[in-house]
């Protein structure tokens, strides 16, 4: 018997009404059986909602079947004797480290669990110095957990559920809310400890590109296991997998296409070292293309995050459109500090200035503690600078007299989980707020919010239905509503994506794309995937340390690549295969940010050897 193992799971979520009288019932998880095997590594595929986190749970036993069995190290979960020996058995790292971290001093932290297993206390020093060790962050075991970069943070969860010995470390989308360096870290950090120490572990995760060396991996499906297997398996079945709304490594995906163009490259390219050696092997065997597909074509592959009708412009364009364009917003020389006359001030932005013209989509990225969140809050007055000045439309937004309240109707503001933005009995209700707020009448507010629920995709079918009962992807949409709802100028997202499985996230950024389009409105997203701002943004503005270090088009921005990450960020992985082709002597352009255009690129290369 595996380390996990489970048949026939079944977990109900049952919701009573005011009565206790049974209203509803979910079936998260239906009929699953599996078996992990000790010293694995295993990821867990899926939607938000299909189950993964309700299974991790049972792992745990956090939660206890509502029929079959799961056995943890060869115990019964419902046999309530073994519980404490079941979570010192798999211990459980959740998305968000700060809800786990409770004490002041990293070391402290590390050493609760086994203190509070009864551990003595020279053997809890002992674990907590291994554990440490072990995640690589000796160097912080007196620092403040308060003081530390998420990533950091992450790894003193992983060291506080090593400290008690588990034979198997579940994680649950450990790097959903980190930056591309702090990503790295953590999952340097599980694979090292999977491999040196032979812990088990199980990732949850939705960036396929964390497990292309799991051993296994498990797709969920409305609470099915719906394929298993090794990833090239996995990943070899692109059409598949965007079919129950997951995605593949972008060398996974453009190994496909470039096969469907007539490349001899095979499925399941799972790295870009393989594609390289595949592309270069083709180029031996002496392969030849039609040449790049027609538009029609590519719009049917999915590859751009556009729709016909207009994608975003290029740099170029860009620029050229703004000429003499007057700003819509203005960031000029603005600083700001934290806890001012405290022990614990600290200057998060140091002289920043930018300006945003009417109708431009903007994307600021930057290490996590870069600044970025701090900086957007200034753009509607949510924080007033210690220096400099925010202007909109020309005026002093922290002039005296300027009225704020009409400001943040101008300039919306969707927060990194926007669904605690909702507060009302149904959605549409919720989505009136803002107008009302703003002094309409209730005819004007309800027109208003209809209309806003229309431009994102919302059915009437939900517009009585409470908030809280929409799945993630939905209360993401009905918080942009009411924002939209308020006629904004300039929209202002800060990681609205995070959490949200690929399909949700392609939902929510083709609707915010669209309404930049249709509206002519500036939009202004935060975000840490650099594969989505080269899809959507015309412009990155680079935070690093409280300045602008970079400012220009995408494909300008990622030429610095190597710096980016010195910074804790990163390129798309298309950018690095470009580079790796060249160095294999492929004339590419240096200049390759989206899956599209590095296949337009790529059959360029190919046709033109032919022709020659």
């Amino acid at each position: 018997m595996g380390i996990v193992r489970t048949d026939r799971l079944v977990y109900e979520y049952v919701r009573r009404d005011e009565e206790n009288q049974i209203e509803e019932t979910l079936r998260a998880v239906d009929g699953v059986s599996l078996d992990v095997q000790e010293g694995q590594f295993v990821a867990i595929l899926g939607r938000n909602g299909s189950g993964k986190s309700t299974l991790a749970k049972h792992i745990n036993a956090l939660l206890f079947p509502t029929d079959g069995v799961i056995w943890v190290g060869g115990m019964d979960t419902r046999q309530e004797e073994h519980i404490w020996d079941i979570r010192q058995t798999a211990g459980m790292v959740f998305q968000n480290p700060d809800n786990q971290i409770i004490a002041t001093v990293v070391e402290e932290d590390v050493g609760f669990g086994p203190e509070n297993m009864g551990v003595p206390t020279p053997e809890i020093w002992k674990r907590v110095r291994e554990s440490l060790e072990a995640v690589g962050m000796t160097a912080y075991r007196k620092a403040s957990p308060n003081h530390l970069s998420g990533g950091q943070k992450q790894r003193v969860a992983i060291a506080g559920v090593m400290a008690m010995r588990p034979r198997c470390i579940v994680l649950d989308e450990p790097t959903a809310m980190l930056d591309p360096s702090g990503r790295r870290e953590v999952i340097r950090t599980v694979r090292k400890l999977n491999r040196e120490e032979g812990i088990t572990v199980i990732l949850i995760t939705h960036y396929m590109e964390e497990t292309v060396q799991a051993d296994r991996i498990f797709v969920m499906d409305n609470g099915k296991i719906r394929m298993s297997g090794v990833p090239r398996e996995i990943f070899a079945r692109v059409e598949e997998l965007k079919a129950l709304g997951l995605d593949v490594p972008q060398a996974t995906e453009l190994g496909s296409r470039l096969a469907a163009d007539g490349l001899p490259v095979p499925s399941g390219i799972l790295t870009i070292s393989e594609l390289t050696q595949s592309l270069w092997e083709a180029r031996e065997a002496g392969a030849q293309v039609g040449g790049p597909r027609s538009e029609s074509a590519e719009s049917a592959a999915g590859g751009e995050a556009f729709p016909s009708g207009g994608g975003k412009p290029s740099g170029e364009a860009a620029a050229a459109a703004d000429a003499g364009q007057a700003p819509v917003l203005e960031v000029r020389d603005v600083t700001y500090r934290y806890g001012i006359g405290t022990p614990m001030e600290t200057q998060v932005l140091k002289g920043v200035s930018f300006s945003i013209p009417r109708g431009q989509f903007v994307s600021i990225i930057g290490h996590t503690g870069s600044g970025k969140s701090t900086l957007i809050q200034h753009l509607n007055g949510l924080l007033k600078p210690d220096a400099g000045e925010v202007r909109f439309h020309g005026e002093n937004i922290f002039g005296e007299g300027y009225n704020r309240r009409m400001l943040r109707g101008k300039v919306g503001m969707v927060f990194q989980y926007p669904e605690h933005q909702l507060f009302e009995v149904d959605v549409l209700t919720d989505v009136c707020f803002g107008p009302k707020n703003l002094g309409c009448s209730p005819e004007e507010a309800e027109a208003r919010a209809r209309e806003a629920l229309r431009l994102v995709g919302m059915d009437e079918s939900f517009y009585r239905r409470s908030p809280f009962e929409l799945s993630g992807g939905q209360k993401r949409r009905a918080a942009i509503a009411g924002v939209l709802a308020m006629e904004p100028e300039v929209l202002v997202l800060d990681e609205p994506t995070a959490g949200l499985d690929p399909a949700g996230r392609d939902e929510i950024l083709d609707q915010v794309a669209r309404l930049h389009r249709e509206k002519n409105m500036a939009v202004v997203l935060v975000s840490h995937s650099m594969e989505d701002v080269a899809r959507y943004a015309e412009r990155l503005i680079v935070l690093d340390d409280g300045l602008v270090a970079f400012d220009g088009p995408p494909r300008e921005v990622f030429r610095h690549h190597r710096e980016l990450e010195k910074m804790g960020l990163s390129a798309p992985q298309v950018t690095y295969l470009v580079e790796e082709l060249r160095q294999a002597g492929f004339l590419v352009s240096g200049d390759v940010t989206t899956v599209a255009e590095a296949e337009q690129e790529i059959l360029r290369c190919f046709g033109e050897e032919t022709a020659e």
